[in-house]
């Protein structure tokens, strides 16, 4: 447990409180937050889940931006579900990234745990995309990866970042049910427009 461990998990708690709220200031937490977590996962072996936080720091700009720009007409970016395609494409390549990039950190690096980190590391990837389009899915590989991810941070001792994903665990669900009330709302607000599908 460290000093940096401690700042990324209060960061990581107000950006998904914020994310939930479907507040924009999410986004610039969340880049404190990932970039507070590349030495801590540097230091504990876990390259796979450095290697994802390296990438969010690129990701939390991109969401940042098309929360605010993505919708209609360049305005906010209204909540949404995938096609039956879309989550066939999904799971597909959560199976096949996961098994490559595992395969590749147990080979090549000695990474601790490499499948299990892999799974987390692939699967948060596909949910921070999906999330910058505020696709609901994205909640439901977040559950996902924080059953997971409690598991791998308390083997490897990392016990402030797994009772955050504990906690992560909750709001996910919690933020799973009010985007879906959020979309329910668009809906019926909107009903000539359909609240929308992508894939």
């Amino acid at each position: 447990m460290s000093l940096l461990e401690a700042a990324a998990t209060l960061f990581g708690f107000i950006c998904v409180v914020l994310t939930i709220r479907q507040n924009i200031w999410c986004w610039p937490a969340g880049l404190v937050q990932v970039t507070l977590y590349i030495p801590v996962f540097y230091a504990a072996r876990l390259y796979s889940d450095m290697l994802l936080h390296a990438i969010y720091v690129l990701m939390q700009f991109y969401g940042w931006y098309n929360w605010l720009y993505g919708g209609p007409e360049r305005g906010l970016l209204p909540v949404a579900w995938l096609r039956p395609a879309g989550r066939l494409f999904w799971a597909l390549a959560a199976v096949g990234g996961t098994v490559g990039l595992g395969t590749s950190m147990d080979r090549w690096f000695g990474a601790d745990l490499p499948y299990w980190d892999a799974a987390t590391t692939v699967l948060s990837l596909m949910a921070q995309w999906l999330m910058a389009k505020k696709i609901m899915e994205s909640w439901l590989m977040w559950i996902t990866v924080d059953i997971l991810a409690v598991g791998i941070y308390y083997y490897k001792a990392l016990y402030l970042t797994c009772g955050l994903y504990a906690v992560f665990l909750v709001l996910a669900t919690l933020g799973f049910l009010e985007w879906r009330r959020s979309y329910c709302r668009q809906a019926i607000s909107e009903p000539l427009i359909p609240a929308g599908q992508r894939v």
